[in-house]
């Protein structure tokens, strides 16, 4: 059977997407302890480590035939500028290097490094590109649309498919049809409100006029960004975020996304364990790599060798 580690697991997205792929998940890693958790009770059959991965001893991680890893892309996003707090120094960046450390030590067939399309634009991509060919291997990349993978939501990332092969390997993703955002929503959960009542932020009724307007009286809008005139039930979300951002009109209520639903929209199983809070579930799920997105580019990965 195929092998796989997964560096910066955090919930699972790959993890639990290379598992529907037929793929055995041999290791994962993770800083923070809450997300190792949370991996662990959905992976109990995978060894796990909580470490800085800067300090990883590869010697202890077993040899696999592929790396997962989705490096920190605070530093990267465009969503996350100067303006809103972004650090400028290469603190969150620099865990790109992980990579290039894990490649050197075990030398797996293949990588698939995940990130937002910006990460090429960083100043030192070319020398992290230059480390990961100086190790034998070929770098691909891909920039995908996760609703074209089946996801019910667009959500545009890279996928970097490194491999040790004569040439880059690019992948054959055929586009999927659409998943609209009403395959997760249930209209029957969550906590309603009236959208009419005091305190109700103006840009807040404004949004809600304009997908009135464009809608009717079902639809998705986004408390922040530039979505203004929200969007239909019968397409993909927005992207999901770490926080919450989407809100559901019916008629004249509306509430916010439930942590379930932030999960769905993702991709991820309905069985999927979480924490109870709301806030750190839409945290980790905003965090992760779409689980089918995740499961469709090991797919093609495996095809294609």
């Amino acid at each position: 059977m195929t092998t796989a580690i997964d560096l910066f697991a955090g919930l699972g997205g790959w993890s639990t997407g290379a598992r529907a792929a037929g793929v055995e998940l041999l290791w994962a890693a993770n800083h923070w302890p809450v997300a190792v958790e949370w991996h662990s009770a959905n992976h109990p059959d995978t060894e796990h480590i909580c470490q800085d991965l800067h300090q990883a001893d590869w010697t202890k991680v077993p040899s696999h035939d592929i790396l997962l890893a989705s490096p920190c892309c605070q530093g990267h996003s465009k969503a996350r500028g100067k303006s809103s707090g972004n650090p400028q120094h290469d603190s969150s960046r620099s865990t790109a290097w992980a990579v290039v450390s894990a490649l050197e030590f075990h030398r797996p067939e293949a990588a698939i490094v995940e990130n937002v399309p910006e990460f090429m634009d960083w100043a030192l991509y070319p020398a992290w590109l230059s480390a990961v060919r100086s190790l034998g291997y070929q770098v691909a990349p891909h920039i995908v649309d996760c609703a074209d993978l089946g996801v019910p939501q667009n959500r545009v990332r890279m996928f970097l498919v490194c491999t040790r092969s004569a040439a880059p390997l690019m992948l054959d993703l055929r586009p999927e049809s659409h998943t609209a955002a009403n395959s997760f929503i249930d209209l029957e959960a969550g906590r309603w409100a009236d959208v009419e009542r005091p305190g109700r932020a103006a840009a807040t009724l404004e949004r809600v006029k304009a997908g009135r307007a464009a809608y009717g009286d079902q639809f998705l809008f986004s408390y922040y960004g530039n979505t203004r005139s929200g969007r239909a039930l019968t397409r993909p979300i927005g992207t999901i975020t770490t926080r919450d951002r989407w809100a559901i009109v019916n008629g004249d209520k509306m509430r916010m996304l439930t942590a379930d639903e932030n999960l769905l929209a993702m991709s991820f199983p309905a069985h999927t364990k979480r924490p109870e809070s709301h806030r750190l579930t839409v945290h980790m799920a905003g965090n992760a790599v779409p689980p089918l997105a995740g499961q469709r580019v090991i797919e093609a990965l495996m095809a294609a060798a």
